[in-house]
């Protein structure tokens, strides 16, 4: 017989055996469900999480280095050391710009949060950003209407703003916000431009609830010592490093740094992001693993003791079909397809659960469930099948067959 026909009889025979013992299947596969069920899950939270942070990162840029008093990952050693750094200035912007071979735009950027008002509605915890005329194309925005702030604006300090598609919608909902005159922490503020709609950053935070402003009102409004971003935007993305030396010497020159004395500035980038993002969802995931391993071990063991039972119960029939001429490699594929199609069965309940529960799961985190993780999890349940199975599959085929007709 080949291996396709026995394939193909075990199939039978192990669903013949399914159906003649139901609730003992069912029973059998509940820790290999609940398994299907905690791996789905953590691979469609880890994948929704990569989805959201891909994109939100895309807004940070590449191509963009981040001039900071501090670093993005400092350690509390490292912070202590560093507390009592100079602040930065719009000048340092200014010199960056006029000094650089390799910058193609600067951005002057601070942020807070405060209310925003337009006659009886009004908007807490709004994302206040202060920029310069060269913020938007350095952050990679776009407007839906109106115009973005200019070199007179923030040289003047107009109180001219530009609103997200959130307050947009909310405060305009009839159109007419270019002209129209809002409050920021109760000050007038003409709005100039509309912003595209960005969404929310992979944290959860709703990019479109901010309203942008000139730095130098920023500065006016808010502190007059804020803690300013320079955001450099590099002509070529493959002369990052280059641009990073460089931006580094005309930082330390104009900080009038000695040769021996350590920065009191430091130069971020998208890298440092992404490789501390990494780091996190590789623990993540060992932790998802983890728990996963131990429900798919509990499950397994259940899967082996049921199969130790069904062997025994059917000590005779496998006596008979050896009798007959059954090979030992054809007992074998027939119980390990008979474990697999239990452990296949389990894991297509258990993404019946998934999958719903993963919808829900979207509307608070973002979260969601590829196909590739489908496969995987498919797979996972039929080798969890095969391995448990093994060794009483094994134990099948090597009964003698005069034993095996003997017994009661």
């Amino acid at each position: 017989m080949s291996l396709l026909l026995e394939f193909k009889e075990a199939v039978l025979i192990a669903w013949a055996a399914l159906r003649a013992n139901k609730l003992r299947s069912a029973l059998t596969t509940l820790g290999i469900v609940i398994g299907i069920v905690t791996v789905t899950l953590m691979g469609s939270a880890i994948a929704g999480l990569n989805t959201a942070f891909k994109k939100s990162i895309s807004g940070i840029g590449a191509d963009v280095l981040y001039v900071q008093r501090f670093g993005w990952f400092m350690g509390e050693a490292e912070w202590r050391a560093s507390r009592n750094r100079r602040p930065l200035t719009l000048q340092h912007g200014r010199d960056i710009e006029r000094l650089s071979e390799f910058a193609q735009a600067v951005s002057v950027e601070s942020n807070g949060q405060g209310t925003v008002e337009f006659e009886r509605r009004k908007a807490k915890g709004v994302w206040i950003a202060g920029n310069n005329e060269q913020s938007l194309e350095v952050r990679g925005l776009a407007l839906t209407a109106g115009r973005w702030l200019s070199g007179s604006d923030v040289q003047s300090g107009r109180a001219v703003c530009v609103i997200g598609a959130y307050l947009a919608e909310r405060f305009f909902p009839f159109g007419g916000a270019i002209g129209s005159k809002v409050k920021i922490n109760e000050v007038p503020y003409e709005v100039v431009g509309i912003l595209e709609k960005q969404g929310s950053f992979f944290d959860g935070s709703n990019m479109d609830n901010q309203i942008v402003i000139p730095i130098t009102r920023f500065t006016d409004n808010f502190t007059r010592w804020p803690d300013l971003v320079l955001a450099v935007k590099v002509r070529d993305p493959a002369q990052i490093d280059d641009a990073k030396e460089e931006v580094n010497g005309i930082m330390r020159k104009v900080r009038r740094l000695a040769p021996d004395q350590d920065n009191d500035f430091a130069i971020n980038q998208q890298d440092a992001l992404v490789a501390f993002f990494n780091r996190v969802g590789g623990t993540i995931a060992l932790v998802g693993l983890f728990i996963t391993s131990l429900s798919l071990f509990v499950g397994g063991i259940g899967i082996m003791n049921i199969m130790f039972v069904s062997v025994a119960e059917r000590t005779k029939e496998i006596g008979i079909r050896k009798a007959i001429g059954a090979k030992r490699r054809t007992i074998l594929v027939q119980f390990l397809v008979e474990a697999a199609t239990i452990t296949l069965l389990a894991g297509l309940v258990g993404l019946m659960i998934a999958w719903p529960l993963t919808l829900v799961i979207n509307e608070f985190l973002a979260a969601t469930m590829p196909w590739w993780l489908v496969g995987v999890a498919l797979v996972v349940s039929v080798m969890t099948g095969i391995v448990s199975g093994f060794i009483p599959a094994w134990r099948a085929a090597r009964m003698d067959p005069v034993d095996a007709l003997r017994a009661e």
